[in-house]
């Protein structure tokens, strides 16, 4: 069996940027992606509003920016896509990304938007799974991802879904519409599926993961935020989500979307064929579990529960709107104000939330001498 590499470095806020430097000398980033094509950071914005662990940060942006660039990555454009539920101009905001990318100039193009790119046809060479039946119109991607590296940047955290989601649920958003709802009821089906074709369309492809605050229970929201100190980072989507999960406390062969792609062969998902680089944490287990909110228990009643026969009628027709207003209202007006504020708060006095708080101080100078 090929083994797969994943680098993994415990940091602090005070070294974190070079620590970034280190993390893609271990992970040989080089071989993993296209030296002259343009790199497109894809961050993760599972929440528009700040929360600990949901959402990329914004030293992970920076330590990728530099890294690239030291590297003679010089053509980085950032990327985001919204969801029904998360606005991402508002993330790029309150989640400090905005700062860094202006700082650095680095351009953001919008996936949901016309004039920074199309949605096209796309018929991949591999079969897919399902993808290809959900969209009975047609699978369609954005045409500016073709040809580019890319580089994911999610967080390590669990999700309501999928056990865990990491770097190939970012691919998510990047290449699905808005009507990537559809795929929920066969999820894990559909993350392979993305691999496949990014493994098709990019010219090379690499992660860079944050696990300085970690995300325990229902994620991608409504999580309890756990200090962990690491970043971790892979050319091989598959092995570092396998890296995680096992941090996390599960068994990354027993979560599907990772069996099968390991299986299939689209990387290597069990922690005995991965190398890691660095910090070996190969006897850590965090003991996360991913437990349940109001919305995900009816999300699995309606997606692989005894209401699964009506998700059509709930899902894609103009019901929709209901489930999508009732989920805004839950995580932004009623659980954010009553419990996730607080949680915020607890974490700002942490040494994390300190180094957030204070953020731009420096950036600029930073920027400068890059």
């Amino acid at each position: 069996m090929v083994k797969a590499k994943v680098a993994v470095v415990r940091t602090s806020p005070e070294r974190v940027l070079d620590d970034h430097e280190r993390l893609f000398d271990l992970a040989e980033v080089d071989s993993c992606l296209l030296t002259g094509a343009t790199t497109i950071l894809k961050d993760n914005i599972s929440w528009h509003l700040m929360f600990p662990g949901a959402n990329t940060t914004p030293w992970q942006m920076e330590g990728c920016i530099r890294g690239l660039r030291n590297r003679g990555y010089e053509d980085l454009v950032c990327v985001q896509n919204e969801t029904v539920v998360t606005r991402a101009e508002k993330g790029e905001r309150l989640n400090k990304l905005r700062p860094v990318l202006d700082a650095y100039d680095v351009p953001t193009l919008y996936n949901f938007r016309d004039e920074d790119m199309q949605w096209i046809h796309f018929t991949p060479k591999r079969k897919l799974l399902v993808l290809d039946s959900i969209y009975e119109d047609g699978f369609r991607i954005p045409d500016y991802f073709v040809g580019k590296n890319i580089v994911h940047q999610p967080t390590v955290k669990c999700h309501i879904y999928t056990n865990t989601t990491g770097a190939m649920k970012n691919a998510f958003g990047g290449l699905l519409t808005r009507r990537r709802h559809w795929t929920h009821d066969v999820i894990h089906k559909t993350l392979v599926d993305l691999l496949i074709i990014q493994q098709e369309i990019h010219a090379g492809l690499f992660c860079v993961k944050d696990g300085t605050t970690a995300g325990n229970g229902p994620g991608p929201r409504t999580m309890f935020p756990v200090r962990k100190d690491l970043i971790l980072a892979s050319g091989d989507q598959v092995a570092i989500d396998a890296v995680a999960a096992k941090l996390m406390g599960f068994d990354p062969m027993k979560i599907e979307y990772i069996r099968t792609a390991h299986e299939m062969g689209l990387g290597v998902g069990d922690p005995a064929n991965i190398e890691l680089a660095g910090e070996d944490v190969s006897g850590e287990s965090w003991d996360f579990s991913v437990g349940a909110n109001m919305v995900a228990r009816f999300g699995k009643t309606v997606w692989f529960g005894p209401l699964h026969f009506l998700q059509h009628f709930f899902f894609r027709t103009p019901l929709v709107w209901f489930f999508i207003q009732g989920s805004a209202f839950y995580h932004d007006r009623l659980w954010f104000p009553t419990v996730g504020r607080s949680r915020v708060r607890k974490w700002e006095k942490t040494p994390w939330g300190q180094h957030f708080l204070h953020y731009e101080e420096g950036l600029e100078e930073r920027a400068a001498h890059l």
